[in-house]
């Protein structure tokens, strides 16, 4: 769902992998509007994934995979002790804290792929099962995936609010903009 296109996506294609990533974003950020809490933790359908864990787990990724390509840690060290916690908003994370976190996240993102030299240059996966060994990704590759995954999460996001209290993409994009849709 395409809710504007940015100037600098025309023609550039750091700008048009940066629109495309921040408009996955907002289909996520759209699906905790107007929600409590305990509306944003609710899992309304068969799965374990609820409005607030699937906020919580794209910032997480999208932060780690920012870090692999700059040669650093991730912040969250993810194994079998604590995968189940992201997911889960736990600790006094909010909504709230998520969606500012998210934010900075974002936008270290859009810093670093702006400033890198090429989105061919690459860095190496870690050596993970689920990781070819010694392999290395390009930057545009990681872009991509973070939309892939982003979008994917955008589309549970879409079910879950949906199962929630019936608004749609299209209802949270009008209520985003102050109208209504229908």
């Amino acid at each position: 769902m395409v809710t504007h296109v940015p100037a600098e996506a025309k023609g550039d294609e750091r700008g048009a992998l940066l629109a495309f990533l921040a408009e996955q974003r907002g289909g996520i950020r759209r699906s905790v509007l107007g929600l409590t809490e305990e509306q944003a933790a609710e899992r309304p359908t068969a799965s374990e994934l609820s409005l607030g864990g699937l906020l919580k787990h794209v910032a997480e990724v999208e932060q780690g995979w920012l870090a692999r390509a700059q040669g650093v840690p991730p912040a969250v060290r993810r194994d079998e002790s604590n995968w189940h916690e992201c997911f889960v908003l736990i600790d006094g994370e909010t909504v709230a804290s998520q969606l500012a976190h998210w934010e900075e996240v974002a936008a270290a993102t859009e810093a670093y792929v702006r400033a890198v030299p090429s989105l061919d240059d690459t860095f190496p996966l870690p050596n993970e099962p689920w990781f070819p060994p010694d392999a290395r990704v390009s930057i545009r590759w990681m872009v991509l995936h973070l939309i892939r995954e982003t979008a994917r999460h955008a589309g549970h996001a879409d079910i879950i609010r949906e199962s929630l209290d019936g608004a749609s993409a299209w209802d949270l994009v009008a209520k985003e903009q102050g109208s209504s849709w229908g």
